[in-house]
């Protein structure tokens, strides 16, 4: 299995992982061995759809000159696209959208069977999550992603999820729960809250959002001592769940909501719900309730009609905002979305000269958010043990470190994988912590 793209695609790759060993198959980690390949591809952006075809094109030559007997392309890719995949890799037995992995088993025992069918199956999304699958977890057995919800309403002009992934559809309350205490039964110790729009959690199934109530109900669950959320929308983060995070103790302190732009004008373009006021006052509540939060956030530079004025507004808010952590992405002109028809298009070239100056001025602020945790005392989970030689025995994440995402903490002292262990910072930099182990 070759699972590319966000957690939420990891998600459906563990479930499909998980209905295939079920029925007997056995996993590998090297492509040469494997009778089955899938790659699990993403297609939010240009960059995405190419490497996901380098991806297929590598797994072909398994199939024309290997082991591998059956070839399978799923996700985002093979929703959007399959006429692309179906030109430029030929040798790809089936192409599978977003929607058909609960069936993966039977399809791939089809395929063995029948050689010469060659199904396209890449009907409109559903609510693909099925509690009743089963699931072979990738990530370590102390973390684990919980999809909530799937697709997404808010319509913003440069994206493409609607089309892949549908209108918004959020998992039964209880549904969650059970996998919650589930997975807290299997020894996970941090559960981290995804969908394509976290904030907008229950709205389709009660009437209102819900996330605030969500997390009330995940913090009665015994054994899961973080919960931590991705993909906040800004003008969702509502009193309600504000309060919800700062009520219920395992809910990390730690706010992932993507921003896009912070110029006004641009933000209308985008079909973003907030504006550059409205999102300081925000990051002033969520101060004000969570004093200790690490806000980290994203923004698309180069967006048509982002001129020296708009850039500057971007310049402007990152000083004032104070993130914790930043990441800038040149805009991708998407085919048929209403953004890619928009007068004045930015060279890439232009764009990706002012995410140099961009970061260069977030690093300084970073740098000094990060300064400001010398001497502090944090909790750190344990992911991994120091090579022999490395001055560090330990490798964890703090509250402030997502999964594969942001920086870790580079700790000195004794502490196995797993285990949550209380650290003094003794050194920052940019994005990463250096402590020494106080207790466990």
């Amino acid at each position: 299995m070759v699972a590319l793209g966000c957690a939420k695609n990891l998600v459906d790759a563990e479930q499909m992982l998980g209905a295939l060993t079920a029925v007997g198959y056995e996993l590998t980690a090297q492509p040469a061995e494997a009778d089955v390949i899938i790659v699990n591809t993403c297609s939010f952006l240009e960059a995405a759809r190419e490497e996901a075809l380098r991806e297929i094109r590598q797994a072909a030559r398994h199939k024309t000159k290997g082991r591998c007997q059956v070839l399978v392309v799923s996700g985002c890719l093979a929703q959007m696209h399959p006429e692309l995949i179906q030109e430029r890799c030929p040798e790809v037995d089936a192409v599978l959208g977003v929607s058909t992995f609960p069936r993966i088993a039977g399809i791939v025992e089809q395929l063995r069977r029948e050689q010469g069918w060659r199904p396209i199956e890449v009907e409109l999304p559903n609510m693909p999550y099925q509690e009743y699958l089963p699931r072979r977890r990738a990530t370590p057995p102390w973390t684990a992603y919980v999809k909530i919800a799937e697709g997404c309403n808010c319509n913003c002009t440069f994206c493409t999820i609607p089309s892949i992934r549908g209108a918004f559809r959020s998992r039964p309350m209880e549904a969650v729960v059970r996998e919650a205490e589930a997975l807290a039964a299997d020894g996970v110790r941090e559960l981290v809250l995804i969908a394509e729009d976290l904030t907008h959690y229950g709205h389709d199934q009660y009437g209102r959002r819900r996330l605030g109530d969500l997390l009330r109900r995940l913090g009665e669950v015994g054994g899961v001592d973080w919960i931590r959320l991705l993909y906040c929308y800004p003008t969702k983060l509502d009193d309600d769940l504000i309060t919800a995070m700062a009520e219920v103790p395992q809910v990390l302190p730690y706010v992932d909501m993507p921003l896009q732009h912070a110029h006004d004008g641009i933000l209308r373009a985008m079909n973003r719900g907030g504006r550059r006021a409205s999102y300081l006052k925000l990051l002033d509540k969520l101060r004000a309730a969570l004093p200790e939060v690490c806000v980290r956030s994203t923004f698309i530079v180069g967006f048509p009609g982002e001129h020296r004025e708009e850039l500057a507004a971007l310049e402007t808010f990152l000083v004032e905002a104070q993130l914790d952590r930043v990441g800038f992405f040149p805009y991708s002109r998407e085919p048929g979305t209403p953004a890619a028809d928009l007068p004045g298009q930015v060279p890439g070239g232009v764009a990706r000269a002012r995410i140099a100056r961009l970061a260069a001025l977030q690093e300084e602020i970073s740098a000094a958010r990060q300064s400001a945790l010398l001497g502090r005392r944090l909790e750190v989970l344990v992911e991994a043990t120091g090579a022999a030689g490395e001055p560090f025995e330990v490798l964890g994440r703090s509250y402030r470190d997502a999964p594969e995402i942001d920086g870790v903490v580079r700790v000195s002292g004794q502490a196995q994988p797993g285990e949550l262990v209380t650290v003094e910072v003794t050194g920052t930099t940019t994005h990463d912590l250096e402590a020494r182990l106080v207790s466990c």
